[in-house]
């Protein structure tokens, strides 16, 4: 195996002369005008809320071109902010470090964004095993007895959670997004979560892949509801092999689950700071990334 370089992995973006509005676990966000953002998609990784100090080599281009892939199929549930992943497109004094954000990078409508994640699940896995080993509900919906883990849900089922910038995302019932949102709102979300959702849970499996669950981020742009942040990634998403897939067995996985599984393994209190990730862990990452890429999108990487 090729020792990584460091020049491979990209931590962290700077851009003299745009305005840095915020660095989130992996994406640096710049001012590109009055209107309009520069989303940068580094190669950083993160797992329960934790970034680790390693990156995992073009994680970052995959999840921005998956996106653009997907917002462009996904265009007739809901209009996105995406408007060019063309380096010639993003403001002047950005074109400079042209090698640096290319692949990686989209100019994006600006968006007064929902603080509500709008989580739709398909099988019973996660934090919603969890509840239902205990409750015997999901987001507070009374689901039958006798699921297993990983069983297919009657039906998908949208479960809200809060939208933290410090701390653990918080599940809430649907009820309680309406509260906070409006019921108006609130159903609306939900509608086009689920449209997607069935959408590329049907497409996926053409592909050979199963749908567990994803997330979605929606924001405002004036009066119209935009699909904003990403889209389908194998971090805001669990892709399992259809083919070999049961729900008394784990299942083969193309997402960050992989990471998540490694760290349990470890002696860590899932607080800063992570341990160290092995090479051999971040190559098997990027690997994960790639091939998800490849699946899904019928391309390779560019």
């Amino acid at each position: 195996m090729n020792r990584i370089k460091e020049a491979d992995v990209l931590l962290k973006m700077e851009l003299p002369g745009l305005k840095l509005l915020r660095r989130g676990k992996v994406r640096d966000v710049y001012e590109a005008g009055a209107d309009r953002l520069l989303m940068v998609t580094t190669d950083r990784v993160s797992a329960f809320d934790v970034v680790m100090s390693e990156g995992v080599r073009e994680k970052g281009k995959v999840l921005t071109q998956m996106s653009a892939f997907w917002f462009e199929k996904l265009a007739r549930f809901v209009p996105h902010h995406l408007i060019s992943t063309k380096v010639s497109d993003f403001p002047e004094r950005a074109r400079e470090a042209q090698e640096q954000l290319a692949g990686r990078t989209m100019l994006v409508h600006k968006t007064r964004p929902i603080e509500v994640e709008c989580v739709v699940r398909g099988y019973l896995d996660g934090s919603a095993w969890a509840e239902y080993k205990e409750s015997g509900t999901i987001a507070g919906e009374k689901l039958p007895k006798g699921l297993r883990q990983r069983s297919p849900l009657p039906k998908p089922i949208f479960t809200p959670a809060t939208k933290n910038f410090s701390g653990h995302d918080e599940n809430i019932s649907f009820a309680q997004a309406a509260q906070k949102l409006g019921d108006e709102v609130a159903e609306q979300l939900r509608e086009t979560s689920l449209a997607i959702y069935r959408a590329a849970h049907a497409g996926l499996l053409e592909k050979g892949l199963a749908l567990s669950d994803t997330k979605f981020e929606f924001g405002w742009r004036g009066d119209e509801l935009l699909l904003i942040d990403e889209a389908l990634t194998p971090d805001s998403s669990r892709f399992w092999e259809a083919e070999t897939y049961h729900p008394d067995r784990k299942p083969v996985g193309f997402d960050k689950q992989f990471l998540r599984d490694y760290l349990k393994e470890c002696d860590w209190n899932f607080a800063p700071p992570p341990p160290k990730l092995p090479e051999k862990i971040t190559e098997k990452l990027t690997e994960l990334y790639r091939t998800a890429f490849r699946r899904i999108t019928g391309e390779e990487l560019k």
